[in-house]
């Protein structure tokens, strides 16, 4: 049976690479994104090494999601799902911030577990803002982001007055540490069918989206500085990686948030963090 393996956010940055470099390992790549135009182009780059079927949809739509699953059900086994779609705080407001990025792989995690094998991983994006941004300690935040799959999680959200918190900025981060804190429950859901779920939480790579928010934020440059590599991470870089982690070769890896930052977290511990965050 083919072995497919399914990419959302696939029409650019970090996702589109993922995609190109999931094509050496699976009999099968879907690329997901909202951009048909964009997806076209993949096929041509993996000729001769994959089959690819593009699939345009809103990862946040959960009707289009259940066609998605179905589609990749029938391709054959389902094998590995890199969760690159999202929005940062330059691309919506902090509802559709939370709506795209948190609920939104809450849908896919739900909708993919039915066909979790033991020869299955999810590979769910959150962000190194995650651990800048969000990182205090309040419980009742936490236990309104804990739950996804809620109906009226915008409007709890939006009643606890959390000032900041509801920033486009604030949300993004706050939305990507409910990724990490969904990626450790669902890593005991999966697990019942031997299947893995992670998560990787990406520094400042060289993206559109990413060159985008460094024009908005000049906290962004001050990160670049304190990073100890001195550079800009590469979208294939961070390729390279989750293409290991959906493998046999991470078959022990579960429930864990890795960064993948250039040491940027080292660096600002050193000089106390990021100023005015």
């Amino acid at each position: 049976m083919a072995t497919v393996a399914v990419v959302t956010g696939a029409g650019r940055g970090m996702g589109r690479q993922c995609a190109l470099r999931l094509a050496d390992d699976a009999d099968v790549v879907v690329p997901v994104d909202v951009d048909e135009e964009a997806l076209a182009t993949i096929a041509a780059q993996t000729a001769g090494r994959a089959r690819v079927e593009p699939f345009v949809a809103d990862v946040s739509d959960p009707d289009a999601v259940a066609g998605l699953v179905e589609h990749v059900a029938s391709l054959g086994q389902f094998t590995g799902l890199a969760h690159a779609a999202g929005i940062s705080s330059t691309m919506g407001d902090w509802r559709r911030v939370v709506e795209v990025d948190l609920c939104g792989s809450a849908v896919l995690l739900d909708a993919f577990r039915p066909l979790a094998t033991d020869r299955s991983a999810a590979v769910c994006f959150a962000s190194s803002a995650a651990h800048i941004l969000a990182t205090r300690d309040d419980p009742e935040l936490l236990a309104v982001l804990d739950d996804p799959r809620a109906p009226e999680l915008v409007e709890r959200l939006a009643a606890l007055d959390r000032g900041p918190v509801l920033g486009p900025m604030e949300a993004y981060a706050w939305a990507k540490r409910g990724v990490i804190r969904l990626v450790q429950r669902e890593s005991v859901s999966w697990g019942a069918a031997g299947a893995r779920v992670v998560a990787i939480s990406p520094g400042i790579i060289d993206t559109p989206q990413a060159q985008q928010e460094a024009v908005e934020h000049p906290q962004m440059k001050f990160m670049l500085d304190h990073t100890p590599l001195g550079r800009w991470g590469r979208p294939e870089e961070v390729a390279e990686f989750v293409a290991y982690l959906l493998s046999p070769g991470a078959g022990y890896l579960t429930g864990i948030d890795v960064l993948i930052d250039g040491g940027v977290m080292a660096g600002l511990g050193l000089v106390g963090g990021v100023p005015g965050v």
